[in-house]
């Protein structure tokens, strides 16, 4: 009798490992969280100016400052959302908290989710207009913030990312401002 307990719980959990083997495999999700991370780096170490040896002599790849500068914003900018979601998460996993207050969390957690889904494609249609680089930025306020790395930008240019933000974020009267990050 112990033993056929034991095989039909070790069986369950080979069972389970299977599932979520074929879950994680079949994710998209995760495939494209493997893709931008890949191009990210491919990028990065392409985009490199310079090797640096340091005093163990290993090498270093430094890229330059306006690159730098943006990654700062970006990482900034995650850490940032990192942090409020999970104050959202505490407060949804909070025994304290009512059933409304768990359900206001997780409806905040999903508009940031959002946002930053937002971000990311607006960046991608800006970047396919031939700019170098764009940093996308919605505040709370809902003002969205377009950084663009370019040498100039005409007002005609300015207008036309002004036009694709509103609408691509489905707010044709969303405030929206583009600065110049020269190269």
């Amino acid at each position: 009798m112990l033993l056929k307990k034991q095989t039909v719980w070790l069986l369950t959990m080979l069972s389970l490992v299977v599932v979520l083997s074929v879950y994680y495999i079949t994710s998209p999700e995760s495939r494209l969280n493997e893709f931008a991370t890949t191009e990210e780096d491919n990028a990065k170490t392409n985009d490199a100016k310079e090797t640096d040896t340091d005093s163990k002599g290993e090498s270093t790849v430094t890229t330059t400052d306006s690159e730098a500068v943006f990654e700062q914003m970006r990482l900034d900018l995650m850490e940032q959302r990192d942090k409020m979601k999970e104050e959202l998460v505490t407060v949804q996993g909070s025994k304290d908290k009512t059933a409304e207050e768990k359900n206001e969390a997780t409806e905040k957690i999903k508009e940031l989710q959002a946002i930053t889904d937002n971000e990311k494609i607006m960046e991608s249609l800006i970047k396919a207009e031939n700019y170098e680089d764009v940093l996308v930025q919605t505040s709370d306020d809902g003002t969205v913030k377009v950084t663009v790395k370019a040498e100039e930008l005409s007002a005609e240019a300015a207008n036309e990312i002004v036009q694709l933000v509103r609408k691509n974020m489905d707010s044709p009267n969303a405030n929206v401002a583009v600065k110049i990050d020269p190269k």
